[in-house]
């Protein structure tokens, strides 16, 4: 019943504020002709998010089925309640960090997660422009978490209740925040991780907190004196309901059905994106080395 009451109070909270902060934003953008929103692009992000949430709902029944059963086997009870909760926040964020960066660095899962990045705009509705098909595995990564003794309606819970943030901070208006850029993943931070910009590529991974991405590497600042460009490093040659969703699974099977060796064909699925046996393409790392090459070196 409580969890019930829970699930019930985030709908009726996160409903008003996205509608007056995406408004707001909405309004901002038409009185100082930012353009930062285009009907159709919002149209398409409200298209995948419905096809995430019917995915999400399908799936539902089975992952709390399968986390219930290793939250039955789980190694630890963790008490008190502030410290339960707490835990679940940080355990759920770095899953979410390994999660996000797979996404990045494995071709079969960035098919998956490259829709929430051909948005060549930013704004708050491109937060909810979902990677479709990511529900079919992201249950994996609750498994250690209900392992060590959370329960999986909190889990499910807690990942809820932090998309509400990493929806609020895909914006362009909230510049940087001072302090709170040390550990929080903040507007500026997730400007970065949307950028196409060699040197921003797969940087900025973390959901609440961008702890994960100083630890392991993977974070970079927002510089102020070079334009951010949106979207993916290879635009669309077609941009509609189909091929926002299909287009890199299209892209594998063209690239695995070439006459390359089976180590080659595997790299085309399980390599970074970009990968090529011919050097015809290039890996976000090699886009960044050249980057770097060119203004003398990191």
């Amino acid at each position: 019943m409580i969890d019930s009451i829970r699930e019930q109070l985030l709908i009726i909270v996160s409903g008003p504020i996205y509608a007056i902060v995406i408004g707001a934003e909405m309004l901002f953008s038409k009185l100082h002709e930012k353009h930062y929103y285009t009907g159709k692009g919002t149209v398409y992000n409200i298209y995948l998010m419905l096809l995430n949430m019917l995915l999400d709902v399908l799936m539902l029944a089975f992952c709390l089925h399968l986390l219930t059963y290793f939250f039955d086997l789980r190694l630890m009870e963790i008490k008190p309640a502030w410290l339960y909760w707490l835990l679940l926040l940080v355990f759920e964020d770095f899953m979410f960090y390994l999660l996000h960066y797979l996404d990045h660095h494995c071709r079969l899962f960035w098919a998956v997660h490259v829709t929430h990045h051909s948005s060549d705009e930013f704004n708050l509705t491109v937060g909810f422009r979902s990677s479709v098909f990511q529900p079919l595995y992201r249950f994996a990564y609750f498994i250690p978490i209900a392992l060590c003794g959370f329960k999986p309606i909190d889990i499910l819970f807690m990942y809820s209740a932090t998309q509400i943030y990493g929806i609020l901070i895909h914006t362009q208006i909230v510049k940087k925040l001072g302090f709170l850029e040390w550990f929080l993943s903040t507007p500026s931070h997730h400007r970065v991780h949307h950028a196409s910009n060699p040197q921003y590529l797969d940087k900025n991974l973390g959901m609440i907190f961008i702890v994960w991405d100083r630890l392991f590497g993977t974070f970079a600042e927002e510089n102020d004196d070079e334009k951010l460009v949106y979207g993916l490093t290879k635009p669309l040659e077609k941009n509609n309901a189909f091929t926002i969703v299909f287009h890199e699974w299209t892209a594998i099977i063209n690239d695995i059905a070439k006459k390359t060796p089976l180590k080659a064909k595997l790299m085309y699925l399980l390599g970074p994106p970009g990968w090529s046996h011919d050097g015809s393409r290039k890996t976000s790392k090699q886009l960044e080395k050249e980057y770097y090459s060119g203004k003398g070196g990191k």
